[in-house]
C-alpha cells in the first residue's frame, strides 16, 4: 500500500490575506535536509520510505530528489522522473549528523533536468543530468512547475498501514527558482516559500509521525519530522 502526508508549498498572494499561490515561471526548487537522529529501522520486508522533495511540472509530472530508506538498511538519495527511478546517488550518501542541499533544475534550452546533491558538512557534490526524450509522451512538457510537495511517503508491501520513520530530520531553506536571463537557462534567482498547505492521500488515518515547529528561519520555512502521531500535514502560518 501507498501513503503520504506533508504539505504543498506556496507564497502569499498579492491580496495579503494569507492565501497560498504558487509562483509563476518556476524552473527550480531546493531544500536542505538534515539527518538528526537514527531511530532504528522498522520498515517492513520489501518496503521503503521516502523523505520527499517533489516538484510537479505544469503537466503534473512528478520530478523528485528523495532520501529513500529501505527494509534492508540500504539508504540513499534517488533522482526520480515521472514515477521512474533514474539515478541512485553513489558518492553523496546519507549520514546522521550531516545536512544535504537538494536542488532540482529544469533547463528548456537543452531539454534537461538536473538533480544536484551536496553534503554541506564535507562540501562533496554529486549531480545527475537527465536528458529528456521529447517524443509524443512529453511533447507538451513546458519545463515549468506548478507545485512543490514536502513530506513523507510510505510504500508498504506486506500491510495496509504506514510504519515508523527511520530518521528524525529537519527540513529548511525551502525555495523556488525563477530564470532571470532568457538567454541563460542556468541563471536562476531563488526565493523562499512562506506558506504550507496540508495534504495526504486522503485516507483520514493516523500517521506515526509528528511535524514539529514549522517556523521561519533566515526568511525561509523550516520544520522537523519526528516519531509521533498526526492526521494531517503542516499548516503554516497557523490560521
Amino acid at each position: 500500500m501507498h501513503f503520504w502526508v506533508g504539505s504543498f508549498c506556496g507564497v502569499l498572494d498579492n491580496t495579503g490575506n494569507s492565501r497560498a499561490t504558487f509562483p509563476r515561471q518556476v524552473v527550480a526548487a531546493s531544500d536542505i535536509i538534515a539527518l538528526i537522529e537514527d531511530m532504528g529501522n522498522q520498515i517492513p520486508d520489501k518496503s521503503w520510505l521516502l523523505y520527499l522533495l517533489e516538484l510537479f511540472s505544469n503537466q503534473n509530472i512528478a520530478i523528485e530528489l528523495n532520501l529513500i530508506c529501505q527494509f534492508d538498511n540500504q539508504d540513499y538519495f534517488e533522482a526520480i522522473f515521472n514515477g521512474v527511478n533514474r539515478y541512485r546517488f553513489k558518492e553523496v550518501l546519507p549520514i546522521v549528523g550531516h545536512s544535504y542541499l537538494r536542488q532540482i533544475t529544469m533547463n528548456s534550452q537543452i531539454e534537461c533536468i538536473s538533480y544536484l546533491l551536496e553534503d554541506r558538512n564535507t562540501k562533496q557534490t554529486e549531480r545527475f543530468d537527465l536528458q529528456l526524450d521529447m517524443g509524443e509522451e512529453l511533447s507538451s512538457f513546458t519545463f515549468e512547475s506548478s507545485n512543490l510537495f514536502t513530506g513523507i511517503e510510505w510504500w508498504n508491501k506486506i500491510g495496509n498501514f504506514p510504519y515508523p520513520i527511520r530518521y528524525h530530520i529537519q527540513v529548511s531553506q525551502l525555495m523556488y527558482g525563477i530564470s532571470d536571463n532568457p538567454s541563460d537557462a542556468e541563471s536562476i534567482v531563488f526565493g523562499p516559500f512562506n506558506i504550507l498547505t496540508p495534504n495526504s492521500e486522503g485516507m483520514n488515518m493516523q500517521y506515526p509521525i509528528s511535524f514539529h515547529n514549522p517556523r521561519m528561519e533566515s526568511g525561509c520555512i523550516c520544520y522537523n519530522i519526528k516519531s509521533g502521531n498526526c492526521k494531517y500535514g503542516m499548516q503554516y502560518p497557523f490560521l
